[in-house]
């Protein structure tokens, strides 16, 4: 199987219809071992997904803007596995000052809190797990993105965080490389997810995507986004790092 005898941490995953839901339900069927991670209020929704996936895993807390829940839960992995095969970043957050119009008006607070959750734990977490991805020999990091090459309506501060992920994501694989880690995000089409419904004018995409996509879009399936994403978590890409990977249906080549 793809992912035979891997093991991995998946961040993000809320309910059925995250993203990360669907990478660890896939990673699983593909021979994964998998941690999933939540934080505060979120932890009781994790722990309710976790329920459903195919073989129940264990949830642990993680706070990705505290170093010591970072190195605590590092250090939980290196006791119980001794390596961590791939990390899957799946976890942004913005004020909501800072979406839905008010990119003049967020204040500088709310957008660090944006920036720290979205941008820099994709560092965080590279550099809290690099020793036990370098145990894995082929250590892999994946991220989610959404196109941050324009400016999204309602997108705002989001929309900066997201480049600076790309950024980021380029800078962490050139430092990571050397261990044989690589480091790669899946830049995903429009999805009805819980983080969806906090952009105001989300809707609008929907008729953008209908629109533009040459192999068509189905907002309700993230299964194609999470194919992918076990793909640059397995063995089958190790040629690949600093790479960003549009499953958008074609949107991204096409112009108006």
């Amino acid at each position: 199987m793809l992912l035979a005898d891997k093991k991995l941490l998946v961040t993000g995953v809320l309910d059925p219809r995250s993203i990360a839901f669907s990478v660890a339900r896939l990673a699983q069927q593909e021979g994964a071992e998998i941690v999933l991670t939540g934080f505060g209020r979120g932890l009781r929704l994790t722990r309710r997904a976790a329920a459903r996936l195919p073989d129940p895993p264990d949830v642990v807390e993680l706070d990705v803007t505290s170093e010591e829940d970072i190195a605590a839960v590092a250090k939980l992995l290196d006791e119980r596995w001794g390596r961590v095969d791939g990390v899957l970043h799946a976890v942004a957050f913005a004020p909501a000052s800072c979406l839905g119009g008010g990119f003049l008006d967020a204040p500088w607070e709310d957008v660090a809190t944006a920036l720290h959750v979205s941008t820099y734990s994709l560092a965080a977490l590279g550099r809290g797990f690099a020793p036990l991805l370098a145990s894995a020999r082929r250590g892999s990091v994946v991220g989610l993105d959404f196109d941050a090459s324009v400016a999204w309506p309602g997108y705002d501060w989001m929309g900066v965080a997201k480049a600076g992920l790309e950024s980021a994501a380029r800078y962490l694989a050139r430092e990571l490389g050397p261990q044989g880690t690589r480091v790669n995000l899946v830049a995903a089409g429009p999805l009805h997810t819980i983080a969806a419904r906090s952009i105001d004018g989300f809707d609008g995409f929907e008729e953008v995507w209908r629109e533009r996509a040459p192999l068509g879009w189905d907002l309700a399936d993230p299964e194609p986004v999470a194919r992918v994403a076990c793909a640059l978590l397995s063995d089958w890409t190790l040629g690949v790092t600093g790479a960003i990977v549009p499953v958008d249906g074609g949107v991204h080549a096409v112009g108006a």
